[in-house]
């Protein structure tokens, strides 16, 4: 009796962990794909990518670019709507994008001289963007 006790919650158990990591495995992918999409807005209008979800000790940054006259962070956020993608934002996070930024500057030739924008790209849940430049302003 205690074995199929055993086998019961050990099934439930798994049972409850599966969706779990659908979720987030879906949640990964949707966030890359949202990624790919600011990535290719980003390369039409001609920047190059130097690096995707960078990370330093103080954070990560979704997309780091270069821009003929500046280097680009970019925050991508993807959700519902565009409002609710918004949302997702927290001063937190704003903050520990700006310690990696800083961090990552320390590694260019121009180091904390350099011109930097923080930009912000929103993805709805039909895959339209919006990209938001300066949207943190500079630190």
């Amino acid at each position: 009796m205690s074995q199929m006790s055993f086998d019961f919650e050990a099934q439930v158990v798994v049972a409850e962990v599966a969706p779990r990591r659908e979720r987030g495995l879906r949640a990964y992918l949707s966030g890359c794909a949202a990624e790919d999409a600011a990535l290719r807005a980003y390369e039409a209008r001609g920047a190059r990518l130097l690096e995707r979800r960078w990370r330093g000790t103080g954070g990560e940054i979704d997309l780091i670019l270069r821009e003929p006259d500046s280097y680009v962070f970019c925050e991508v956020k993807k959700a519902v709507s565009f409002d609710r993608a918004l949302e997702r934002i927290r001063q937190g996070q704003v903050q520990r994008i700006f310690t990696a930024a800083s961090e990552y500057l320390g590694h260019t030739p121009e180091g904390q001289l350099a011109s930097v924008r923080f930009d912000l790209v929103l993805v709805n849940g039909i895959g339209d963007l919006r990209l938001m430049e300066n949207a943190f302003g500079h630190f």
